[in-house]
């Protein structure tokens, strides 16, 4: 994918919700698979109107889209959106969410989505 040069307003405002730790972790999780509002709330031991909150920043920027299945909305990393390979690289600094997957797993609490 190509590198596209952001204006600095657009970067700013990527780099101001990306310097949110729940964010970040967020855009993490979402690079690795989609994910929804309860697995949000059980890996970051939140609430969900406060997930919800960060995830309607997320998506009122373009980081991340989401998706409808049933009754559950998943959300995923926005490969279409302008700063995605800025996410990229940040991410490349950025510990992935895969064991917090494997840990929803073993609990039994990804399948409670599907």
């Amino acid at each position: 994918m190509e590198t596209t040069m952001l204006e600095t307003e657009k970067a700013a405002q990527i780099l101001k919700l990306l310097g949110d730790k729940t964010r970040l972790t967020m855009i993490a999780l979402v690079n690795e698979q989609d994910c929804c509002v309860c697995e949000f709330v059980e890996i970051l031991k939140m609430s969900q109107p406060a997930i919800s909150q960060h995830l309607r920043k997320l998506r009122d920027t373009g980081l991340v889209k989401e998706q409808r299945r049933g009754q559950w909305i998943f959300y995923s990393i926005n490969k279409e959106f302008e700063g995605y390979s800025m996410i990229k690289e940040i991410l490349k600094h950025v510990p992935d969410g895969a064991h917090h997957f494997e840990a929803l797993e073993k609990a039994g609490l990804r399948i409670r989505c599907t």
